[in-house]
């Protein structure tokens, strides 16, 4: 018989609230999580990131891929500030970094968000799952690296999401619009000139799409409004294009009511 789900190379975490979605939540500390966010390198090396959430409803996400370069659990946010937890110490939680070795052909990761009311059940699981079934009889090797640590992944002429954060577009009045920000961290030297943003949505509406300088950390800030009309989900992808040759990364969020 056929093996035709299987996971490779998993990897389990939890999330429960952040600055991203953090109006379902009432609690001291803000943010709690082991983990914040997806990292992927496709097979042509584009660096992808996807902040985690604790939907409402079970969500399952593909992405597509052929020979994947690598992608793990990312815990980014590293000050105690931003949790304030004295017994967890979430700040300290490692990420997991899976490096494939050699050709691991098509298929995808699949990323699985589960929904949680408490921080004690590990809510998120990734792995790599080939495109066809894995036939009876047949031998498969599968070969790849597992790396630990504060950021077991790190490019030093990347520019990377640092943070992704989110709220009601007008605190004046109820509103089914979302404001979005990213703040982008640029590691080496700041590009010369200002990349190009362009934000998507397979559904809603985006608006109001805003680049500028931020000094904090040497980085970006991008902000863009979304109004989900009448739907309850939609994929959002947000790119920043650089005239010079240098890896930057592509934010991917699922939004969900």
């Amino acid at each position: 018989m056929e093996l035709s789900k299987v996971g490779l190379a998993p990897a389990t975490s939890m999330f429960m609230h952040s600055p991203n979605g953090r109006e379902k939540t009432d609690d001291f500390r803000p943010s709690v999580h082991d983990s914040d966010g997806l990292l992927m390198i496709n097979g042509r090396g584009e660096r992808l990131w996807r902040p985690l959430a604790n939907p409402s409803t079970l969500q399952v996400s593909a992405f597509m891929d052929n020979s994947p370069q690598g992608f793990g659990l990312m815990q980014r946010e590293r000050d105690y500030a931003n949790y304030q937890d004295l017994e967890a110490h979430y700040e300290k939680r490692p990420s997991l970094w899976v490096e494939p070795v050699g050709n691991w052909g098509p298929g995808a990761v699949v990323l699985t968000e589960i929904p949680t009311q408490s921080e004690i059940h590990d809510n998120i699981v990734a792995f790599w799952k080939p495109a066809q079934p894995l036939a009876a009889g047949s031998e498969y090797r599968f070969s790849y690296h597992l790396n630990w640590g504060a950021q077991p992944e790190e490019n030093p002429q990347a520019i990377v999401v640092s943070r992704t954060a989110s709220g009601r577009a007008d605190i004046a009045k109820p509103t089914p619009k979302r404001l979005f920000v990213i703040d982008y961290q640029v590691q080496g030297a700041k590009p010369a000139q200002m990349p190009e943003p362009k934000v998507r949505s397979n559904a809603g509406v985006i608006s109001n799409v805003v680049l500028r300088d931020n000094p904090a950390n040497n980085g970006y800030r991008l902000s863009f409004e979304f109004d989900p009309g009448e739907v309850t989900l939609a994929e959002l992808r947000a790119e920043l294009t650089l005239q010079e040759a240098r890896p930057v990364e592509t934010w991917l969020y699922r939004w969900t009511l």
